[in-house]
């Protein structure tokens, strides 16, 4: 043991700073914004809070300095990501001058964050602080002046930056991508609260116990855990697309298959199109919240983009394919991929380079997003589903995008630790 410490130093105090920093910011979780009375937090049940309580980890119901958490940063990433695709010609520069213009694109990356976290902030405070539920009890003064928002939402916007700062320590000195470990980190935190409400709701409630509910139970862990087993089967399945290379060296054909091949993950575009889409959803429910008036209009506005409504769920499915074909070809250009290959010499079997190449990368990248995006969706939907015939609480979710996301993460961060072990091996034989 003391041997496997000493050999494994850099690891283990790249792990050791990765906790620090999430124990930082789970403290930072529990540290109630000011001028907000405490006995006004009711946990996660409220309307205004959504899937972006599940990522920040219970900090957005509790009113927390970061409860805005990476979010900010996230969205930010991804507008800059869809700027790039010569809406922005600047932007599209820097993306083709390597490291230097991967560090402007960064530091744009963060104002437009801190700018978002602003906007995020004054929302959230002004709708839930105006809301008839919160009005009276939200706030711990009895005058409620423009200033007081504009305070509170600063001070969270300052928050979201700590964060962001904790995520940048992690990726440097710790283990994994910082921003993806907040959002695994927050998730996790919601674990423990999902399984004692779902003991809770079959256990030990007061309308529960009985026999039929004990089954129920352990039937919804069974299905969690076959959706864990499934989605990590999922994440890992690849379309391989044979190359050859001319003139290549014969003793290149002892190498690895791996160079002999370009893998194309099946769900390329990640959980992009879900977050795409559940965003679309829920920013008309978001604005309507502004008001008061219930009118046949609005009535049928919050139909149509409720997840529970047949018509809602249809178009929140729709949107998913969608977003899944346009990120997977935004981050895979089958035209430039042909390009490349003819640029290195090298050819897919029983194609020709150049324009045939491209058809034929366009036309396996379609099928795999394809299944891509069907996975997607049901991975999406069954926690409404199973909501549904369970009659689950809000909290408890049986699959969706977390679980997605906390499997890839996973996979990434264990290939990096398996990466930097063989790496200091290699280094030991060599001295």
């Amino acid at each position: 043991m003391k041997k496997f410490f000493v050999k494994n130093k850099k690891i283990i105090v790249a792990i050791l700073i990765t906790f620090l920093c999430l124990l930082v910011w789970r403290i930072g979780v529990h540290i109630t914004l000011p001028l907000i009375n405490p006995d006004a937090l009711t946990g996660g049940n409220q309307p205004l809070f959504g899937f972006l309580d599940v990522f920040t980890g219970g900090a957005l119901s509790q009113f927390s300095v970061v409860a805005l958490g990476i979010s900010p940063y996230i969205t930010a990433s991804i507008v800059i990501q869809l700027l790039q695709m010569d809406i922005v010609p600047i932007f599209k520069e820097w993306a083709e001058e390597g490291e230097a213009g991967k560090q402007k694109l960064n530091q744009v990356t963060r104002y437009l964050a801190l700018f978002l976290a602003f906007v995020q902030g004054l929302a959230f405070i002004i709708g839930y602080g105006l809301s008839k539920e919160a009005e009276v009890v939200l706030f711990a003064i009895d005058e409620v002046t423009a200033f007081h928002f504009v305070y509170l939402a600063i001070i969270m916007t300052a928050g979201s930056a700590f964060i962001l700062w904790l995520s940048d320590r992690i990726s440097l000195y710790g283990i994994g991508n910082g921003a993806s470990m907040f959002i695994v980190a927050g998730i996790v935190a919601s674990f423990p609260v999902m399984i004692n409400d779902l003991i809770s709701t079959f256990i030990t409630g007061a309308d529960a116990g009985g026999v039929g509910d004990i089954i129920k139970f352990f039937i919804v862990l069974i299905i969690f855990i076959l959706v864990i087993v499934g989605v990590v089967f999922m994440e890992g399945m690849q379309r391989k697309i044979p190359i050859q290379y001319a003139n290549r060296p014969a003793a290149a054909k002892f190498r690895g298959k791996s160079e002999s091949n370009i893998p194309i993950k099946l769900n390329s575009a990640s959980v992009i199109p879900v977050i795409f889409a559940a965003t679309l959803m829920s920013l008309p429910i978001a604005l309507l919240n502004f008001t008061t008036s219930t009118n046949a209009f609005t009535t049928w506005i919050r139909r149509i983009f409720n997840y529970n409504e047949p018509i809602g769920f249809a178009i929140y499915i729709i949107l998913i394919f969608l977003f899944s074909f346009f990120y997977s070809f935004l981050q895979i250009n089958p035209e430039k991929m042909a390009e490349n290959l003819q640029k290195q010499n090298a050819y897919v079997p029983g194609v020709r380079p150049g324009e045939d190449t491209a058809i034929y990368f366009s036309r396996v990248l379609f099928k795999v997003t394809m299944l891509g995006a069907t996975y997607l969706a049901i991975v999406a939907s069954l926690p409404m589903i199973i909501s549904m015939i369970f009659k689950l609480p809000a909290t408890v979710q049986v699959g969706g995008t977390s679980i997605m996301i906390v499997v890839g993460v996973a996979i990434e961060t264990a290939k990096q630790i398996k990466t930097q072990v063989q790496e200091q091996e290699y280094r030991g034989f060599m001295d």
